[in-house]
């Protein structure tokens, strides 16, 4: 089962909770920070813009504190993540944020049972690392698995110390199939989940309490001629 992202597309994935969800009255004093194709940005806590937003999207996907400090980081390399002290302490409002929701290192929370992960393989990770990442889906589905090393990747690095790679990103929003048009990470970090979502024709907004990584998304989405795949 490693490696190969082009899985069956024949067979949608099942929800495990598909209610609708109320759509608030957006504040109109939130203003985006960037704002271009789709895709947006806030800048802020996401405990905070999130109840002040008019968006239900079909999707949360993003990647929270787990609450590991001083850990290996998600790329092998030693980091001290001070913002990482603590878990997230109100996954309830990340999974009220979307319809469905797809969490990294959801193995870390409270979750409902799932038989729908997904794996992330890291066939070159080094030992005082995890050989693999997983993330927590709402979805009624089969376990999947990508097979994807770091160094692929080493050259797409802006500067986050748990970045994700691109191709994981764009894997794990595919797993949700073509159900999916509105995504919502409200753990953006440096744009990867929006850089995912807008190569695959999806509108996306990100929030992320860090100024430095909401400039670095803004530039990756505006300045990179991002091809549009089909999907």
């Amino acid at each position: 089962m490693r490696g190969d992202p082009g899985l069956d597309m024949s067979i949608d994935p099942q929800p495990l909770n598909t209610k609708p969800r109320r759509v608030r009255d957006i504040d109109e004093s939130l203003k985006p920070y960037y704002e271009q194709s789709g895709i947006t940005i806030y800048r802020g806590d996401c405990r905070e813009i999130l109840p002040r937003l008019k968006y239900s999207a079909d999707l949360v996907l993003t990647d929270p504190p787990y609450g590991i400090l001083d850990r290996g980081g998600k790329w092998g390399h030693k980091a001290n993540l001070g913002w990482d002290k603590t878990a997230f302490d109100d996954i309830g409002l990340i999974r009220m944020a979307g319809i469905n929701q797809i969490i990294w290192g959801g193995n870390y929370y409270q979750l409902p049972p799932t038989r729908g992960w997904l794996v992330w393989f890291k066939r070159d990770s080094v030992q005082s690392a995890a050989d693999v990442e997983l993330a927590w889906t709402s979805y009624d589905m089969n376990a999947r698995l990508i097979d994807h090393t770091i160094a692929a990747t080493n050259g797409e690095r802006v500067g986050h110390p748990t970045q994700k790679p691109e191709a994981v990103m764009r894997w794990s929003l595919l797993q949700a199939r073509s159900e999916v048009q509105t995504v919502i990470d409200p753990f953006m970090g440096s744009g990867t989940t929006l850089v995912a979502a807008k190569r695959l024709g999806r509108r996306a907004v990100g929030i992320e309490i860090e100024e430095k990584y909401c400039e670095i998304a803004a530039n990756r989405l505006a300045q990179e001629a991002l091809p549009l795949e089909i999907a």
